[in-house]
């Protein structure tokens, strides 16, 4: 059978439960051999990160520690330049050739601004995109990104036929967690408990990152 693999790039600042939920529920329902986890070097989209990428890479390690199919993979913070997905699954698909059925992980919100990403009209040419539904976030009726879904859309059984070429949408559920949300409460003082797991938690207060002042609250 032909090889699937995700890649789900993201700031992870910091990586929380929602993200590793929405990562294995991708992989329980599609089957994926594997969900290469991207940290940002240097997003071009939004703000710089607060922290580092190299802090940024040992929270996911640290929350993924132990994990059959979730894998850290940092080639951006090792091409130190600008991180376009572009240029990552480029190098995936040098690494893994031809056969490999490569999949780019992206919510509903940013699959509608794809037309103003980089290179984004190579991307089918490298992989699938696989977007997963948001709340409050709707396809348009018309238009060129409608025409294009229109196209490129597939059934999620083509990421076993294909190794790349098709656009693919599922619903799937999220945990509604906000890395900002985490940030603001870290900053207040206030626990973060069950939002993100705990050794990742640890690393934050012990580090002081997001202004964390007493180590690790103790009383929730």
């Amino acid at each position: 059978m032909r090889r699937k693999i995700a890649v789900f790039g993201g700031t992870f600042n910091p990586i929380h439960h929602g993200h590793l939920r929405l990562a294995l529920d991708l992989v329980q329902q599609v089957s994926f051999d594997q969900m290469r986890l991207v940290p940002c070097h240097i997003p071009m989209h939004r703000e710089d990160p607060s922290v580092a990428s190299r802090r940024r890479a040992r929270m996911v390690e640290l929350a993924i520690a132990g994990s059959p199919t979730l894998t850290l993979d940092t080639c951006e913070l090792e091409r130190g330049s600008a991180s376009y997905s572009v240029d990552t699954l480029a190098q995936l698909r040098a690494e893994q050739g031809g056969e490999a059925s490569i999949s780019l992980i992206m919510g509903l919100d940013a699959y509608l601004g794809l037309m103003r990403w980089h290179r984004w009209e190579e991307l089918l040419q490298l992989g699938h995109l696989v977007v997963v539904d948001r709340p409050g976030y709707q396809m348009p009726k018309s238009g060129p990104l409608a025409d294009f879904d229109r196209e490129h859309g597939a059934a999620t059984k083509v990421l076993e036929q294909a190794s790349h070429g098709f656009v693919v949408h599922l619903d799937i559920r999220a945990l509604d967690i906000s890395a900002t949300e985490i940030r603001t409460l870290t900053a207040q003082g206030l626990s973060t408990r069950y939002l993100l797991p705990e050794a990742v938690r640890h690393y934050i207060a012990e580090r002081g990152l997001y202004g964390a002042g007493d180590p690790v609250d103790k009383t929730y």
